[in-house]
Order: C-alpha cells, then sequence, then structure tokens
C-alpha cells in the first residue's frame, strides 16, 4: 500500500495511492494513519490534480546511519565503521517532492546522497532483531544532503546534514516491501550517477532498527536513513536530482541557491 501526504485546496491530508504509472489515484484517508489507520472517506482526486508533500513529518528525529556501503565510505577515504555511526537531522530538515533544496549560504560543496528511508509505525525502545517487522509502517525514499565542507571542518555533523531542505523524503510510504535486494539509484541531471542495492548495505534495516532502538525511544513517523551508496557528488543551483527506489517510486528536487 503507497500511503501519500497531499494538499489540493489549503488544508493537508493523507490519502492511498492506486492505479497505473501515470493513471495513478488518490483515494482520501480519514485523520492521520499513524494513529487512525486507514478508513477511507470514499473521496478520490487524480494524482496529477494534487500536490505531493512529504509523506511524513518526523514529530521527534530523523536518524541517519553513515557509511553503512563499503564502496561509499572507501569513495570518501574512510574506513567501515565498527558498528553503525549514528547523527540525527532535525524535523525542520525534511522537504516533500518537488520542493526547492536551499543551498546553504555557508556551504560550498552540498553533495547528494540516495537513500532507502524507514519510517516507524509505532512507540518502541530496545527492540529485538525479530520484532522490528511490528515496528515499522514502510518505506519511502530519501536523499540525505551533506554540507561536505562544513562534515570535514566541524567537530560533529549537525550544521552539514541538519541544514534546511537537507532531507527530501518521498513520493510515498510503500508499506509493504521486501528490503534485502532493491535497486537504489540515483539522477543528476538524469544521468545515472548512483547505482546500488540494499543488498551490499554493512548493515541491514532489521539490524539499524533494533540497534538505533537501543539508543533512542522511537515514536510514530520517525524516520532512519540507511545510508548512500558511492557515487556521491556535487549538487549547484539549478541542477536536479532524483532518487529512485526498487518497488516505491521516484523522489525528484531541484537545487537553488
Amino acid at each position: 500500500m503507497r500511503i501519500a501526504r497531499f494538499v489540493q485546496d489549503s488544508d493537508p491530508a493523507f490519502g492511498v495511492v492506486d492505479g497505473d504509472e501515470g493513471h495513478e489515484e488518490i483515494a482520501v484517508i480519514k485523520g492521520d494513519p499513524f494513529f487512525s489507520g486507514v478508513q477511507l472517506t470514499g473521496e478520490r482526486h487524480k494524482l496529477e490534480d494534487v500536490r505531493l508533500l512529504a509523506p511524513i513529518i518526523p514529530r521527534s528525529k530523523v536518524v541517519g546511519i553513515g557509511r553503512n556501503y563499503a564502496d561509499h565510505a572507501s569513495e570518501l577515504g574512510n574506513e567501515v565503521p565498527p558498528a553503525p555511526l549514528m547523527f540525527l537531522k532535525p524535523n525542520t530538515s525534511v522537504i516533500g517532492p518537488n520542493d526547492p533544496i536551499v543551498l546553504p549560504s555557508f556551504s560550498d560543496e552540498v553533495s547528494y546522497e540516495a537513500e532507502l528511508a524507514v519510517v516507524i509505525g509505532r512507540i518502541c525502545k530496545d527492540v529485538p532483531l525479530d520484532r522490528v517487522d511490528e515496528v515499522i509502517f514502510g518505506y519511502t525514499c530519501a536523499n540525505d544532503l551533506t554540507a561536505r565542507d562544513a562534515q570535514r571542518t566541524d567537530n560533529q555533523w549537525a550544521r552539514a546534514k541538519g541544514f534546511d531542505t537537507s532531507c527530501p523524503l518521498g513520493p510515498w510510504i510503500e508499506t509493504e516491501l521486501d528490503t534485502d535486494d532493491l535497486a537504489i539509484r540515483g539522477y543528476l541531471n538524469g544521468q545515472l550517477v548512483q547505482d546500488g542495492n540494499t543488498g551490499d548495505m554493512i548493515w541491514g534495516v532489521k539490524e539499524l532498527v533494533s540497534y538505533v532502538s537501543q539508543a533512542f525511544t522511537l515514536l510514530p513517523g520517525d524516520v532512519i536513513l540507511t545510508g548512500t551508496p558511492a557515487g556521491v557528488g556535487l549538487i549547484s543551483d539549478g541542477e536536479r536530482y532524483e532518487v529512485d527506489i526498487e518497488g516505491i517510486g521516484r523522489l525528484m528536487n531541484t537545487a537553488r541557491s
């Protein structure tokens, strides 16, 4: 099931996206599916007639995982960490499909990172591996934008990873997905620059959710970014980046100064 968040007139709403590619419709959901479940109102819209928003604005946090693909760690001259390397992005970093990436004035080196994002569906803590599926609401595409120059000079990554608009999410949340072997691709101005697979992650989704929950109480709508494959590079004013994940869809955003 594909759960989207959208606006047609002025108020955001949730809906279920169905139909073949190019002919999708969105069936409106009553209330918030994270707390009320999926209750259809009977109202429907053509997908092309609404504006998609970020499928979730995390109520508390986005937890990023660094260097979870060996080829990406290598391309930046880093060693693979002995345990998942965590960082936080504020919810003010989140934007949706087609929203502009505003390049921060303090950086001249902002890079793109195509990633699979895990969306948490219930409050949880210290989740054992065999119960991780119970706490996941679904999955979406993410672009973990990073100010590389600030990442090099700062003692920690809050500014480099957490600036406004640094976390595009979308286009929707896919609730039923096997994440063991998914193609993750990134396109800069239509050119393929990242071509990876979730099977190459050092720590898989279950290991990451369990590990993160040992440090943080996870709340409904929290997001965990699972790392990016090799091929990261810089994005400049006017350039377009698209994240395409098998089984989910495509997320597109354009950068501006």
